[in-house]
C-alpha cells in the first residue's frame, strides 16, 4: 500500500497515539455520567444525526463514537475490555498513524450514511471494523469469550460477516449503509491482500487440478501399454 505509506511520512506527526484508549475512556465516563446523574445522561443527545448537525450541533460528528454500547456492567466491561485488545492490537501491528487513519475513515464513511439517510448513528459498525481488521491480522488470536471460552478470532469474524451479510439483505437502508461504512476501510485497507489471497489459491487450485489430471493421462497410458 504505497499511498498509505507516503500519507504516514508525511502526516504520522500528527497521529493519536493510544486513539483506542481515549475512546474507551470516553466510553466508559458516560456510561458511568448516565449511571450517576440525577435525571440521567441524554445519550440522544450524543447521536449522530444530519439535521441536528446542520442546525449546529457539530459536536455530534465526534461524540457518536463514546456512546456506550451497552446498559449491562458486566456486559460493558466485556466489550470495553475488547475494544483495549483489539485497538492496542491493531495500533502494535500498524503503529499510531494507520490505526488513527482507518478509524478516520471509518468515522467518514459513518457520517456519509448519516448525511445521506438522516438517521442517528452510533459508532457500533464502526468498532465491529476494527475487529475485523484485528480477525484479518491475528486470526489465530484466542479470546476468552465472556472470560470464558476460549474461541479464536477468525471465527468469530466469520459470525460477524454473516451477520453483516443478514444485515445488507434484510435490513432498511440506513442499516445497510451504517454496514457499508464499516466494512468500506476495511477493503481499503486489506483489499490488496485479499485480492492476492484469492489469485493465489484460484493458482493453487488450478495447479491441483492440472497435476491430478497428468497423473491420471499417465494411468491411462500405463494400463494401454499393460494391455
Amino acid at each position: 500500500m504505497q499511498w498509505l505509506n507516503k500519507l504516514e511520512r508525511k502526516y504520522r506527526k500528527y497521529a493519536i497515539k493510544n486513539l483506542i484508549v481515549y475512546i474507551i475512556v470516553f466510553n466508559a465516563l458516560i456510561y458511568i455520567l448516565d449511571l450517576v446523574a440525577p435525571a440521567g445522561l441524554s445519550i440522544d443527545s450524543l447521536v449522530l444525526y444530519r439535521d441536528l448537525v446542520l442546525q449546529g450541533e457539530l459536536w455530534r460528528l465526534i461524540t457518536y463514537i463514546f456512546i456506550p454500547p451497552s446498559t449491562s456492567p458486566l456486559w460493558i466491561i466485556f466489550v470495553l475490555y475488547f475494544y483495549y485488545l483489539v485497538g492496542t492490537g491493531l495500533e502494535q501491528a500498524w503503529g499510531p498513524f494507520k490505526f488513527n487513519l482507518y478509524y478516520l475513515l471509518g468515522m467518514i464513511g459513518t457520517t456519509a450514511a448519516a448525511f445521506i439517510t438522516g438517521a442517528g448513528y452510533t459508532g457500533v459498525y464502526l468498532n465491529l471494523s476494527l475487529f475485523l481488521a484485528f480477525a484479518f491480522l491475528f486470526p489465530d488470536f484466542q479470546v476468552l469469550l465472556f472470560f470464558i471460552l476460549p474461541v479464536k478470532v477468525k471465527y468469530l469474524a466469520w459470525l460477524n460477516w454473516a451477520l453483516l451479510a443478514g444485515v445488507m439483505i434484510f435490513q432498511g437502508l440506513p442499516h445497510k449503509l451504517a454496514a457499508l461504512a464499516a466494512v468500506l476501510n476495511y477493503f481499503l485497507f486489506f483489499g490488496p491482500d485479499l485480492y492476492r489471497q484469492l489469485r493465489l489459491k484460484n493458482k493453487i487450485r488450478h495447479n491441483r487440478k492440472r497435476f491430478f489430471s497428468e497423473v491420471r493421462k499417465a494411468q491411462r497410458s500405463s494400463r494401454r501399454r499393460d494391455k
